[in-house]
C-alpha cells in the first residue's frame, strides 16, 4: 500500500512516500521537495557473525544522472565510481544515524540513497538525509529516536530554511543540521566570516524546524511503521568488578604519560596483561573475547573519568592549547609551503599556482563548471605510527579536506584580480587530534608564503565536550585523539579574527542544549585567536612577491573574430607562439586570452606576441612600427605580423622632408600615432603627432630646421620679392601654427 504525507516545513512543501519503490527493503522512502525526489532505503542483515565485536554500518548516497537529464561523460556512458561530492553526501547521513543504534545491536546495517529527480533549485542532500531517517523509522531496524534535517541560510537579514540553489550566493551562511526533538547531533556549515552568536541563533531556528520534520516522518511511522526488533543490552561480565578493581590505577597511570606513543605504549602494556594473566575466581580462564571486550571498556570508562575529574591526558587545563610551532617557506622548489605543528598534529601543506587550464570539471546532475581552487588532504599510516597500504584518498581523507576547504574559500581573493588557479595539499606528518584544523592553518599559511592575495588569515580548532553524570557538560579545547575516543562530542571551528568561515560537529549522546553550544562556541573562538597570535608572529601578511618559478598570468582581451588567427590552422600558430616563449595561453570564448609563463620576460615577449597577432589599430592609438619599404612620399610600416599602414611624408617630421631615404631605411623602428583607419582598412600614420603626444624632442625636425637654415637661396632674398616671399610664406606655414591648421582641414 503506498502512503503520501506532505507538511510545509519553512515555507517549502515535503512530501514522504514509502510503498511504491524498493518494497524488499527493510524500510524505504522518498523524499520529495518542488520537482527533486531521493529514494532511500535501509536494509539489514538478520545473521550476526560469531564473536562480531563491531557494528558494521554502510551508507551510500549516489546521483543517477538521468535525475537531471543528463549522460554521465565518462568514458563507458554510465555511473562510475562515487564523486567527491557523492562521498560528502553519504558522510552526511551516516554522522548523524550511526549514534542512533543501541549498545549490543550488531547487525550489517546498509542504508542507500539515490538522487532520482533534481529539479535544479531545491538541494538533495538534506533531502536524503530525511529519506535515510525515515527508511529507518519505518524499518523493524531500531533506532533509539527518530531524526530530521534542515538547511539554514541567511539572506537579507532573515534565516531561510532549505533556501533555493539560486539563492546560495546571496546567503552568508550554508548551514546543515540535523537532530531529534530533544537536540541537536550534527551541524555542518560553511560562511563568510559569520559571528558566533548569529551561528548559535541559526541552529536554534534549524532546530526548531527539525521538530516538524520528526514529527512528519511520526506521521509516516504510524501509517507504515514496522515493530522494531528487540535488542538486549549487553550486561556487565560477572567478574568486571574484580578486573576494575586490580586495573582501574594501573589504566590510570598510563592513561598519565603526556606523549601519544608512549601512553599508548604504556596501555598496550597493562593491556597485554590484563588479557594474558587475568583469571577467574577460581582461576579458569575466562573466554578471550569476553575478557577483550570488558577490559576495553574499563580503560574507556577510567579515562573518561580521569578526563572528567579536571586532569586530561597531557596534563593541560580544559581551554588550553598545546605548543604550536610554525616554519614558512620550508619548500624552496614550491610556489608556497609551511609547517604548521600543534602538540602531536603537524601539517607540512603546499600552495602551487596554476592557470585556467590546470581548474577541475566538476560533472554531476548539478550543472557542469570548473573549480579554481582545490585542496587535498593526505592521511598517510605513518603519522599515527601504523601500518597500512595506501589505497587512494578514503572518506574521511575526503571529507576532512572538504571542511578545510570550505575554511579558506571564503577568504581567497576574487578571480578577476588573481586569476590564479590555487591547489593546497596537506600531507598529515604526525596526528594526534585535529589534522583538518590543522589543515586550515597549515593551508592558511603556505597560500600567504605564495603570495595569494588572501583577506585574512583563517584558523581552526576541535573542541570536545564530555557529558557528566549529573547532567553538566565539560568543553575541552584542542582535543587529542584519545579525548575524541571517549569525548561524547566532536566540533571543529574555522575562522578569521572576524568571525566563523566553517564549522562542523558530531554528538555520540542524545543531544546537547543549545546554550551548551553556545559556551563550546566561545571557547573556541578564544582558542583561535590564539592560534591566529601565533601565525600571524610567523607571517602577518601575503609576500608582495610570487615564487620565482611561479608562473606570472596575463589576461587581455581581443577581438572574438580574432579569435580563429590566434590559433591558427590546427591550433599551428598559439603553439608556435608557446613554445618559443615558454608560455601557456588560454583562450575563452569571449576573447579573453589568459597568458602564463615562468619569468618576467617569458610573460612579455608572449604578451608582445599576442598583441601583435591580434592587434586591430585604432585611431589615436600609439604603436610601434618597422619600416619595411622607403618612398618617396612617405614610409610603409609594418605594425603587426599582419598589418601595415602608411606615413606620410607630411606626417613624419614637422618640416618638409624632401628626401626620405635621407633619414630612414628599412628596419628602423619607432613610435607612430595611428590617425585614421579607412573602411577599406587602410591605415594612415603619423610620426610628427606621435612625438608631439609623447612630449619628445624630435631630432629629424631638427636636422630639417638646420638644412633650412643654411640653404643658399636663404641669404639671396634681394634677388627677387616674389621668391623671397613665396619662401617666408612656407617657413611661417611649417614653423607657426597655419600649416598644421590646414592639415586638420584634409
Amino acid at each position: 500500500m503506498v502512503h503520501r504525507i506532505t507538511r510545509n516545513i519553512g515555507g517549502k512543501e515535503i512530501t514522504l512516500e514509502t510503498g511504491l519503490l524498493g518494497k524488499q527493503a527493510s524500510g524505504a522512502v522518498v523524499a520529495c521537495c518542488g520537482g527533486t525526489k531521493v529514494f532511500a532505503a535501509a536494509t539489514y542483515n538478520p545473521d550476526v557473525a560469531p564473536e562480531q565485536d563491531f557494528f558494521p554500518l554502510t551508507v551510500d548516497y549516489r546521483e543517477m544522472t538521468y535525475a537531471s537529464g543528463k549522460i554521465p561523460g565518462s568514458f563507458f556512458r554510465r555511473e562510475g565510481r562515487p564523486t567527491e561530492r557523492e562521498v560528502l553526501v553519504s558522510r552526511l547521513i551516516d554522522r548523524p544515524v550511526r549514534p542512533l543504534f543501541p549498545e549490543g545491536f550488531m547487525n550489517e546495517v546498509s542504508i542507500m540513497a539515490l538522487a532520482i529527480s533534481f529539479d535544479q533549485e531545491n538541494e538533495t542532500d538534506v533531502l536524503a538525509q530525511v529519506a535515510a531517517g525515515a527508511a529507518l523509522a519505518i524499518s523493524e531496524i531500531p533506532v533509539e529516536r527518530i531524526i530530521g534535517s534542515v538547511r539554514v541560510g541567511h539572506i537579507d537579514g532573515e534565516f531561510v530554511i532549505n533556501p533555493l540553489a539560486s539563492q546560495f550566493e546571496e546567503s552568508a551562511l550554508n548551514l546543515i543540521v540535523s537532530g531529534s526533538k530533544e537536540g541537536v547531533c550534527m551541524v555542518e556549515a560553511g560562511a563568510n566570516e559569520v559571528s558566533e552568536d548569529m551561528l548559535h541563533e541559526a541552529i536554534e531556528f534549524g532546530h526548531r524546524h527539525i521538530i516538524e520534520v520528526v514529527s512528519l516522518i511520526e506521521e509516516l511511522v504510524a501509517l507504515a511503521g514496522k515493530p522494531k526488533l528487540k535488542v538486549e543490552k549487553p550486561e556487565l561480565p560477572p567478574f568486571y568488578a574484580r578486573l576494575a578493581e586490580q586495573y582501574r590505577d594501573r589504566i590510570m597511570e598510563a592513561g598519565s604519560v603526556p606523549t601519544k606513543l608512549a601512553r599508548r605504549s604504556a596501555l598496550r602494556a597493562v593491556k597485554k596483561d590484563a588479557l594474558e594473566n587475568f583469571r577467574d575466581e577460581d582461576g579458569a580462564e575466562i573466554d578471550p573475547f569476553q575478557l577483550k571486550k570488558a577490559y576495553e571498556k574499563l580503560e574507556h570508562d577510567v579515562l573518561r573519568e580521569k578526563t572528567l575529574t579536571g586532569v586530561r591526558c597531557d596534563g593541560r587545563r580544559y581551554d588550553e592549547i598545546r605548543p604550536i610551532s610554525i616554519e614558512v617557506g620550508y619548500l624552496p622548489g614550491a610556489h608556497g609551503s609551511a609547517i604548521f605543528t600543534r602538540g602531536e598534529t603537524q601539517s607540512l601543506s603546499t600552495c602551487t599556482l596554476g592557470t585556467f587550464s590546470d581548474e577541475i570539471l566538476i560533472d554531476g546532475i548539478i550543472e557542469t563548471y570548473y573549480d579554481r581552487f582545490m585542496l587535498h588532504y593526505n592521511f598517510p599510516s605513518f603519522s599515527v605510527g601504523e601500518t597500512y597500504p595506501n589505497r587512494g584518498p578514503r572518506r574521511r581523507e575526503i571529507g576532512h579536506g572538504a571542511l578545510a576547504k570550505r575554511a579558506l574559500r571564503p577568504l581567497l581573493p576574487p578571480e578577476e584580480e588573481f586569476p590564479y588557479t590555487i591547489r593546497i595539499v596537506s600531507d598529515i606528518m604526525e596526528s594526534n587530534g585535529s589534522s583538518s584544523m590543522a589543515t586550515v592553518c597549515g593551508g592558511s599559511l603556505a597560500m600567504m608564503d605564495a603570495g595569494v592575495p588572501i583577506k585574512e588569515a583563517v584558523a581552526g580548532i576541535a573542541m570536545g565536550l564530555l557529558k557528566k553524570d549529573d547532567g553538566e557538560f565539560v568543553i575541552l579545547s584542542d582535543i587529542l585523539g584519545d579525548e575524541d575516543h571517549f569525548g561524547d562530542m566532536d566540533f571543529k571551528v574555522a575562522g578569521t579574527r572576524n568571525g566563523v568561515t566553517a564549522l562542523q560537529m558530531d554528538i555520540k549522546i542524545t543531544g546537547i542544549p543549545t546554550e551548551v553550544m553556545a559556551r563550546a562556541l566561545a571557547q573556541a573562538r578564544e582558542g583561535r585567536l590564539h592560534i591566529l597570535e601565533r601565525m600571524n608572529a610567523a607571517i602577518s601578511e601575503p609576500r608582495k612577491e610570487l615564487a620565482p618559478n611561479a608562473p606570472r598570468i596575463h589576461m587581455i582581451k581581443i577581438p572574438v573574430e580574432m579569435i580563429g588567427k590566434l590559433i591558427g590552422p590546427g591550433g599551428k600558430t598559439i603553439r608556435s607562439i608557446q613554445d618559443e616563449t615558454k608560455s601557456k595561453i588560454d583562450i575563452e570564448d569571449d576573447g579573453t586570452v589568459t597568458i602564463a609563463a615562468v619569468g618576467e620576460d617569458n610573460l612579455q615577449n608572449a604578451v608582445r606576441r599576442v598583441e601583435e597577432m591580434t592587434m586591430v589599430p585604432e585611431e589615436g592609438q600609439l604603436l610601434e612600427g618597422t619600416v619595411i619599404d622607403v618612398r618617396d612620399f612617405g614610409l610603409i610600416m609594418k605594425l603587426g605580423p599582419e598589418v601595415e599602414g602608411m606615413c606620410h611624408v607630411s606626417e613624419i617630421a614637422e618640416g618638409y622632408v624632401r628626401d626620405v631615404s635621407q633619414f630612414f631605411k628599412k628596419g628602423d623602428k619607432f613610435l607612430v600615432k595611428v590617425i585614421s583607419v579607412g573602411d577599406d582598412g587602410k591605415i594612415r600614420l603619423s610620426r610628427r603627432q606621435a612625438f608631439e603626444e609623447q612630449g619628445l624632442p624630435d631630432p629629424i625636425q631638427e636636422r630639417l630646421r638646420q638644412e633650412e637654415m643654411t640653404r643658399p637661396d636663404r641669404s639671396n632674398s634681394s634677388h627677387g620679392r616674389g621668391r623671397g616671399q613665396s619662401h617666408q610664406s612656407r617657413s611661417s606655414g611649417r614653423h607657426g601654427g597655419g600649416n598644421r591648421s590646414r592639415r586638420g582641414k584634409r
